[in-house]
């Protein structure tokens, strides 16, 4: 199980490897998702709102967790329609 607060290191296509924090998982329709936000700044991203991204966790062939891209646009969605009524959640509950 991939455990909140800690960091994941992902492989882009070039082979360059990127650090993230595991800021939340979510469960929706009984898949689970891991909510990822970069440590790298990025210089084109908006200071106050870092860029979240959303992965699939599922099993690789050997039992292994893996984390992957949503290739469904509607899955996607429907993940993140979740995750931005989490935040609107906690937010109200502050």
């Amino acid at each position: 199980m991939v455990d909140q607060n800690e960091n994941v290191v992902l492989v882009d296509e070039n082979g360059e490897e990127h650090e993230f924090a595991l800021i939340d998982v979510i469960e929706v329709d009984g898949e689970e998702y891991a909510i990822l936000e970069p440590l790298e700044a990025d210089e084109d991203a908006d200071e106050d709102q870092p860029e979240a991204i959303i992965l699939k966790i599922g099993q690789d062939e050997n039992g292994e967790e893996i984390l992957y891209d949503i290739e469904d646009d509607d899955e996607w969605e429907m993940v993140a329609q979740k995750w931005q009524e989490m935040i609107e959640e906690e937010e109200e509950e502050e």
